[in-house]
């Protein structure tokens, strides 16, 4: 049953890695055709080019590949630990880039929300792979 779940983690890792490249991509090549700008409110332009498109100095859609690589390496290591760890920054990272973009800067970028919805997803499987552990040790002990 972990083997399922691991499966899982890396198809979302690829898609979670594909969403941020494509953040990059429209950041760095400013593509005529935006499919992700669909009017003032609907947009990737605040994290693309506003105020939430650098973390620390970094660009946030940089932050979020690199997160989604050690989940991808995580799940081929299968490191539920590390999944977890990962996951529970990235579930945190999303909240506070969707808090800036809706609270703050009121734009709701279409691409950050399937990134938010594949690590809430990658976070509870996460728990799921670390619970499904310690009850195996437990399980191998009696």
């Amino acid at each position: 049953m972990k083997e399922k779940y691991f499966g899982w983690v890396k198809i979302l890792a690829f898609i979670g890695i594909g969403l941020a490249l494509f953040l990059l991509w429209e950041r760095y090549f400013r593509p005529s055709f935006q499919p992700c700008n669909i009017n003032e409110t609907v947009n990737c332009d605040a994290v693309i080019w506003g105020e939430v498109s650098n973390t620390l100095g970094i660009p946030t859609p940089l932050i979020g590949l690199i997160g989604y690589i050690f989940i991808l390496f995580g799940a081929f290591r299968k490191n539920a630990k590390l999944i977890l760890g990962m996951s529970a920054f990235g579930l945190a990272f999303c909240l506070y880039i969707a808090y800036r973009e809706l609270f703050q800067l009121r734009v709701v970028c279409p691409v950050c929300i399937l990134c938010q919805i594949d690590m809430i997803t990658v976070f509870i499987l996460g728990i799921i792979l670390t619970r499904n552990k310690t009850t195996s040790k437990v399980e191998q002990e009696e």
